[in-house]
């Protein structure tokens, strides 16, 4: 298959059947939107919502080792994760710089799929199988045995409870235990990346468009709705949750992109990054680096990314996301600012939208957040 090739989800037929408007997303034709995105994001905030994630990137490693490869390769103590369990953690260059943001799952002792970015599921495969020399374990690429398909939602719960017996109630966030959700085989995850509660199903793509539609048929009553890209997007910005390409490359650390809790120092042994990581935090006690903040909009333009935050006439950061928000009304976006000007409520800060400074208010993330 050539790389310029686009690829194509196990439920692409079904997307064009929904009317969905389809879009080039890291070399794969994914639904943008159904109809309105906005309408979808109301869904999954209050109702719920279906998506087809099967883009993401699942990579396989197994073998005696597996543990000790992951925490060499990886920044997080992927060793003391249970079995069923779920950790988000990062894969970084020696430099310390971020080439990706990961889910490890732990399926069995020796068993664990690590879930990349679309974008970087080529560069995370060949990092992992180059630093998998000398250790006892296997990678392997799961991209094509896996379809995903995501609900999300606070009825999502009560819309697969109808159709599997796996014990939901005791699965916790960050937690995925085998079953079987309409009669198709599946590692039902409690993740998502929308800021709501909600499940990501791991199936065979032969099995996706059962599933599909015995989800669709499930979430009749209770206001469930198919979801493209564009409402995930804003629902993880309303959710302050990074997305590799905006908040994360390989330009930041994870020190640098505030999210140096996911580097475990004190775990055993070596890992790739671990001397310019230890630089970096450091560095970000001394001289804290710019801090990623939320920004409210007081008028109605929305910002984007790559546009400048300034503050007395200086450039003092940068937008790295922006849209509106359907949950505040109002455009927000996630930006990158001189600690000098990070604190909530600090005055005089604008974003530079072609020449004009329009007024926005430093906010803490997230921007929403569930209530329990």
């Amino acid at each position: 298959m050539s790389s310029t090739e686009i690829r194509r989800t196990a439920l692409d037929a079904l997307h064009r059947s929904l009317g969905a408007t389809m879009t080039d997303f890291a070399g794969w034709d994914m639904p943008l939107r159904y109809g309105s995105e906005r309408d979808e994001h109301v869904a999954v905030r209050t109702r719920a919502g279906l998506f087809d994630l099967s883009h993401m990137g699942e990579i396989t490693v197994t073998g005696p080792q597996a543990a000790e490869l992951l925490n060499y390769a990886l920044v997080g103590n992927i060793a003391s994760v249970g079995v069923g369990r779920a950790r988000y953690t990062m894969i970084c260059r020696a430099d310390g710089g971020i080439l990706d943001d990961l889910i490890v799952y732990r399926l069995g002792e020796t068993d664990y799929m690590v879930v990349a970015n679309a974008s970087n599921a080529q560069v995370v495969l060949d990092a992992l199988v180059e630093r998998a020399a000398g250790f006892d374990a296997e990678v392997r690429d799961d991209r094509d045995a896996y379809a995903l398909i995501a609900v999300q939602g606070p009825e999502s719960p009560g819309i697969l409870k109808s159709l599997t017996d796996a014990d939901l109630d005791g699965l916790k966030y960050y937690a995925g235990l085998p079953g079987t959700v309409a009669g198709v085989p599946a590692l039902i995850a409690r993740t998502g990346y929308t800021g709501e509660d909600g499940f990501e199903l791991f199936v065979k793509p032969e099995h996706a468009v059962e599933l599909w539609q015995a989800l669709t048929k499930a979430g009749e009553g209770a206001g469930l709705v198919p979801c493209g890209l564009s409402c995930r997007d804003t629902l993880r910005l309303e959710a302050g949750m990074p997305l590799y390409g905006h908040e994360l490359s390989t330009e930041l650390t994870p020190f640098d992109a505030g999210l140096g809790r996911v580097v475990k120092f004190e775990k055993d042994g070596d890992f790739v990054g671990r001397e310019a990581l230890q630089q970096a935090a450091a560095r970000s006690q001394e001289n804290p680096p710019r801090v990623l903040v939320g920004l409210v909009a007081e008028g109605r333009r929305v910002p984007r990314a790559g546009y400048p935050v300034v503050a007395g006439g200086e450039v003092i950061g940068e937008v790295t996301s922006g849209a509106p928000s359907p949950t505040l009304g109002k455009p927000i976006a996630m930006a990158y600012v001189d600690a000098a000007h990070s604190a909530p409520g600090t005055a005089g800060v604008g974003v530079d939208i072609r020449g004009s400074h329009e007024p926005y208010e430093v906010v803490a993330l997230p921007f929403y957040k569930r209530q329990k």
